[in-house]
């Protein structure tokens, strides 16, 4: 006599399947990021490297108002064009001349998205990226979509360098 037992396997539902699947994904990402053979808690970062104190081979100009070393020298005023500007992406500023010895210095990014500002023609500093223009003399917004002026930095003219405070 032959017997036949009901012997089907429930199905798994797919909350099961995609429970299961999410339970492992995490238990990877856990296990990835963890720090077996570490040795302990993770080493301090390195201190910041100083800045630069001025031009190269310039003597040294004096204390910064704060009693500490002067700033960073971005540039010497021979390379800023009056009525025009210079960008220094790194820094994320933009130094300009509006009239002859007048420096002015104010953020390389864009007030509409934070793009960087890209060019320093025609009296206006420029963004790529939907066309905002602001004034070299205080930054102002000149044609939008830009709603804000870029915000002023602090620089000094020590000689011949321009210094980023």
């Amino acid at each position: 006599m032959l017997v036949h037992a009901n012997l089907t396997t429930p199905a798994l539902s797919r909350r099961a399947v995609v429970v299961g699947g999410c339970s492992a994904a995490c238990v990877a990402a856990l296990a990835a990021c963890s720090s077996y053979g570490s040795g302990g808690a993770p080493a301090p970062a390195p201190a910041p490297a100083p800045a630069p104190t001025g031009a190269p081979g310039a003597a040294p100009s004096g204390a910064a108002p704060s009693g500490g070393a002067t700033g960073t020298a971005l540039t010497s005023t021979s390379d800023v064009p009056v009525g025009g500007g210079t960008i220094f992406a790194d820094q994320q500023v933009v130094v300009t001349q509006p009239t002859a010895g007048e420096f002015k210095a104010f953020s390389a990014i864009c007030t509409h998205q934070g793009c960087t500002v890209s060019q320093v023609a025609d009296g206006t500093i420029d963004c790529p990226c939907h066309g905002s223009r602001f004034a070299v003399a205080d930054g102002s917004v000149v044609r939008g979509p830009a709603a804000s002026p870029l915000p002023a930095k602090n620089i000094t003219v020590e000689g011949t360098s321009i210094v980023l405070a």
